[in-house]
């Protein structure tokens, strides 16, 4: 069965330095998939770069359609959306606003998860709540579901999230990744990018480790989590004796 999102051989930098480096990587329907690995591993440069933010080497395929050569608004369009991590609201707007240009593209268009004003309200309370207050003076916690809300809005099939729980307090990145969890059921697939690993893996059906631009590690969520080697480096904590879970495919020598 073809992927939903299919990436090989991707290749991005800036310039003339190269940072990503042949990522191979799949995303099902529904599914939710998880990149860890440590700061400038080159996990933020993948998600520009399946986005149309950066130019790229490779295949990038939505549904078996190829994305080579489209703009990042025609990438909305075919069902991608991208919430960056530093989230890019309209502060001078209001929440509701902010939510309706988000849903610009697909004004009558039925594609992608049916996410109308009303669907957003009930995955994220909150933002009911400040539907006419300004996006500028919500707390971090409400601009980051906004942030994910405007991308709803657009009625992806693949959601990019980059941090969303960066500078969160605990208690509010639990519900962030909860209501991140509730995606599959309105069958959005999600590649998530966090800095939270142990928390990413326990939301995530599979994911991949990246190091020095390329996909180092690779499995389900729950092997990763259980193995050595994530175990030591990425989850705090050392588990002396234990073998490497042979679920998890090593992709680097």
């Amino acid at each position: 069965m073809t992927a939903l999102l299919d990436i090989s051989s991707l290749r991005a930098g800036y310039g003339h330095v190269a940072v990503v480096h042949d990522v191979d990587l799949h995303i099902d329907a529904g599914e939710i998939v998880t990149v860890i690995g440590p700061n400038g591993a080159g996990k933020t440069t993948l998600l520009n770069a399946i986005m149309g933010v950066l130019p790229a080497q490779g295949d990038i395929a939505l549904a078996g359609r190829a994305l080579a050569g489209l703009n990042v608004e025609d990438r909305v369009a075919a069902g991608i959306s991208l919430v960056s991590e530093r989230r890019e609201l309209f502060g001078p707007m209001s929440v509701e606003d902010n939510l309706i240009l988000g849903g610009w593209l697909h004004r009558g268009r039925q594609a992608g998860a049916g996410t109308g004003i009303a669907d957003i309200f009930a995955l994220f309370p909150r933002l009911a709540e400040r539907r006419r207050q300004h996006a500028q003076t919500l707390s971090g916690g409400e601009r980051q579901m906004l942030a994910i809300g405007r991308a709803l809005m657009a009625r992806p099939r693949v959601l990019l999230l980059d941090e969303p729980s960066l500078g969160l307090a605990p208690r509010i990145v639990a519900e962030m990744l909860g209501n991140i969890a509730l995606l599959r059921a309105r069958g959005v697939a999600v590649l998530l990018v966090e800095q939270n690993a142990r928390a990413a893996l326990r939301i995530a059906d599979r994911g991949y480790v990246m190091e020095l631009g390329r996909i180092a590690l690779a499995g389900s969520a729950g092997a990763l989590a259980e193995d050595d080697r994530v175990a030591r480096l990425y989850l705090g904590q050392k588990l002396p004796g234990a073998p490497a879970d042979p679920k998890v495919t090593a992709a680097l020598p």
